[in-house]
């Protein structure tokens, strides 16, 4: 029987632009104008019959046809997604890896022009995330993530290294308060991360030492933190991997070493071919075992 669908132009168009909620996102991703989405959209309310958006241009809202629309159409457009990748098995094209914005700052992004000069027809395309993004419902090749041990059986893990936490500081500031051993952090200008405000507790408590609650700057993400630490205001407890150049290059100094966290950081794809990846999960897994050991 043959199939009665819009273009699925039309349909990819409207897709993107109702998922991401604009237009110029929508283009962005599927590398059209903002005026090619438009008429495609435009396309399928004609065939449809029906408007898929109100509202200004600029906040465009989902009418209830559109909302009915959506969820399938972004269901379907997944499979049809998940079922290409499943059968392509090239050496060349791109892959989506998810991580930690720090960690793809501080740690994979100064180290990936060695894969780039081995590999030069792969693209590596980055997302940064704040939360462990989902290998079976989000469209990443390889999530790079701190292990959960809630891995189904068609996930392969692959080891990388484990966390280690100490506190970090400019080599000015730590000439001037004197960090000799942990009871000499308390009362000290301390810094915090607000996706990790745990981190302080956590080397405290690995090494049975209490550490009181302490008052300081907080921000928003780990590199903001060490940007912080580095330009003297304060003191950082940070994990080793992300600090590695900065202490190699003298721009922070670690007084009391690092005590492992029971953190174990991981990156997990699917069981299902694909060269390019495999070459990538071997060169990080060469990265992670090259990592000096704090």
């Amino acid at each position: 029987m043959k199939r009665h669908l819009p273009p699925l132009n039309a349909l990819r168009a409207f897709e993107a632009a109702a998922r991401l909620g604009r237009m110029t996102a929508a283009a962005d991703e599927l590398a059209v104008t903002p005026g090619a989405i438009s008429r495609q959209v435009l396309q399928l309310e004609s065939r449809l019959g029906v408007r898929l958006f109100e509202g200004s241009k600029s906040r465009p809202q989902l009418t209830t046809a559109a909302k009915t629309l959506l969820p399938a159409l972004s269901a379907a457009l997944d499979q049809i997604e998940a079922a290409v990748r499943a059968v392509s098995d090239e050496d060349y094209g791109t892959l989506d890896i998810s991580c930690f914005s720090t960690f793809t700052v501080k740690w994979l992004i100064p180290r990936l022009y060695h894969f780039n000069a081995l590999h030069p027809d792969i693209e590596v395309r980055l997302s940064a995330a704040e939360r462990p993004a989902d290998i079976e419902r989000e469209r990443y090749d390889l999530i790079i993530a701190v292990d959960d041990a809630k891995n189904a059986d068609h996930v392969e893990v692959l080891q990388l290294f484990p966390e280690w936490l100490g506190p970090v500081l400019a080599p000015s500031l730590a000439a001037r308060i004197k960090l000799r051993k942990p009871a000499d952090v308390a009362g000290k200008p301390l810094l915090h991360t607000k996706t990790r405000s745990n981190a302080w507790q956590m080397w405290s408590k690995s090494l049975c030492y209490a550490l009181p609650p302490q008052p300081g700057p907080e921000f928003e993400h780990y590199y903001f933190t060490l940007e912080a630490a580095i330009g003297g205001l304060g003191v950082c407890v940070a994990p080793w991997h992300l600090v590695i150049d900065d202490i190699r290059d003298g721009r922070l100094v670690a007084p009391l070493g690092f005590q492992d966290s029971g953190y174990r950081y991981v990156a997990k794809r699917l069981r299902r071919p694909n060269k390019r990846l495999d070459k990538f999960c071997a060169w990080l897994h060469l990265q992670a075992q090259a990592a000096p050991s704090p």
